[in-house]
């Protein structure tokens, strides 16, 4: 791998210094209130301290070798001699997409099943087997998401061992009456906590408005299909949809790929099954009517904001542009929303935007956790930073900073085996080309502040934005009522009067 980047010692120090901050954001560290330190962002000076350099990094990725086993089977391997060490990562569609109407959550508690015992361990030999080998081993299917993954590493000379137990829990998992009873229980606790999670709720909701129904509109299973779960359900679903033909399985670390796809192929080359068709989803979804919802929390002491409408599939060229307006509005501590709501006027701990991409068009979304009395104020400060990016060209030295950030970022990524591995699953699950990555960094250069602009008329439309307020409504719902009407759900999702 060829990368030529240069990063400074005083840049080097502030990527440091806002790493560290955005850490403790993210555990929860609070600001000193001891005294307003808030500035105006127009007295907000920019040190153009970028973490590269000005010539934009060139990177050419290592080449895996891409195989197929003749039961369908796709094999990505990448040979990383540095350490004695290799990681696995199946990658199995359709993942959470396929979950039927009236048992949401079915991939995920066939995923986390998968470790709870099979025809030849049980789960108590499994967890000792992983443990004994200085191993890692976990299953998961995340909703939103069009695959489900299995995971392991370890050391190079245990790959044997490793491959036994990951394809005994693919291939073979038993899915004991005893350890779903106990499942169900913790999964029963789970869905409790949840439903007190203001954040949990901001994101349930905005779902539901974005997608309407099943399966897309899903963030977490139901107290109704919890309970309803049972073994024929897991092994239907299991039997439908791991096979070979819908999984890609990817490796890499201290191995010759001759030797390691000899390998693969004894563990894996018996499996069998049916390749499900691909689903199709249309890439432009008409926009809907911009709307809020406000899901009653009595006696919440914030309101938790998100604000944002569906945006593109992962194959859509324009993924880089919106990458770029992304971080211009939310993507960061140095971002526009961020020095909005919390530096210029103190409304929240942080404020941000992300975006999925997907097989289908995810979404783009802006959010931020406000005390219930400045939730009229923070509103007015999303609409003001929405219709910014929409009416003004980025200045060039704004712009410049974020291609910058997002190429560091990626520059650092490729220093992680399991990233690289994890960008090559990406481009062989989204049918992206075999030379994106390579091309990554001179595509988010060449982002100009009119394309960035034309993302935002096209993502940040005020014109079909969908809100969603988790608050208290006796205290927030008349401040909401000034930006468009409001429909008031309680936290099952069901209409209040």
């Amino acid at each position: 791998m060829k990368i030529h980047a240069f990063i400074s010692k005083s840049s080097s120090r502030d990527l440091v210094v806002a790493v560290a901050a955005t850490a403790l954001l993210a555990c929860g560290a609070r600001p000193a209130r001891a005294q307003d330190k808030s500035a105006p962002l127009s007295k907000v000076e920019r040190l153009n301290r970028a973490p590269v350099n000005k010539e934009i990094l060139r990177v050419k990725l290592p080449r895996p070798t891409i195989a197929k086993l003749p039961n369908g089977l796709t094999l990505v391997l990448l040979e990383d001699h540095k350490l004695p060490t290799l990681a696995f990562t199946m990658w199995m569609r359709p993942g959470q997409l396929a979950d039927p109407d009236d048992l949401p959550g079915l991939a995920s508690f066939t995923a986390d099943m998968l470790r709870e015992g099979t025809a030849r361990r049980t789960s108590a030999q499994i967890a000792a087997e992983v443990d004994s080998l200085g191993a890692t081993l976990n299953a998961d299917s995340r909703f939103g998401a069009s695959y489900t993954t299995v995971a392991a590493s370890g050391f190079s000379d245990s790959a044997p061992q490793i491959l036994d137990l990951i394809s005994d829990i693919v291939l073979n998992p038993a899915f004991p009456d005893g350890e779903l009873a106990k499942y169900k229980q913790r999964l029963g606790a789970d869905l409790e906590s949840q439903m007190a999670n203001p954040n949990f709720l901001g994101q349930q909701a905005f779902r539901r408005v974005l997608y309407g129904t099943a399966p897309l509109s899903l963030t977490s299973a139901t107290k109704e299909s919890v309970a309803k779960l049972n073994g024929n359900d897991l092994k239907r679903f299991h039997d439908q949809n791991y096979t070979p033909g819908n999984s890609i399985l990817g490796v890499t670390g201290d191995f010759k790929a001759a030797d390691m796809r000899a390998l693969i192929e004894k563990y894996f080359g018996a499996w069998t099954g049916k390749t499900t068709a691909r689903a199709s989803f249309p890439a432009s979804p008409a926009p809907a009517a911009p709307g809020i919802t406000l899901v009653d929390r009595p006696n919440s002491v914030q309101t938790f904001i998100v604000a944002g409408d569906r945006a593109i599939q992962r194959s859509d060229p324009s993924y880089p542009v919106l990458n770029v307006m992304n971080q211009i509005v939310g993507g960061g501590a140095q971002s526009r929303l961020f020095l909005d709501l919390r530096e210029e006027h103190s409304l929240t701990y942080g404020s941000y935007s992300r975006f999925n991409a997907e097989v289908y068009p995810g979404d783009w979304y802006a959010f931020a956790p406000v005390r219930t009395p400045v939730t009229d104020e923070a509103m007015s400060r999303f609409m003001f930073e929405f219709k910014r990016i929409n009416d003004e060209p980025v200045p060039a030295s704004e712009l410049d900073d974020a291609r910058r950030a997002i190429v560091a970022g990626f520059a650092l990524s490729l220093e992680q085996p399991a990233q690289l591995l994890g960008d090559w699953l990406t481009t062989q699950h989204f049918g992206l080309p075999m030379d994106y990555w390579d091309a990554y960094p001179d595509r988010i250069a060449s982002v100009d502040a009119a394309a960035v602009q034309a993302a935002a008329k096209k993502f940040v439309d005020l014109g079909h934005m969908q809100w969603v307020a988790v608050g208290d409504r006796k205290q927030i719902q008349d401040a909401l009522a000034k930006y468009g009407p409001v429909t008031v759900v309680d936290v099952t999702g069901k209409a209040e009067k």
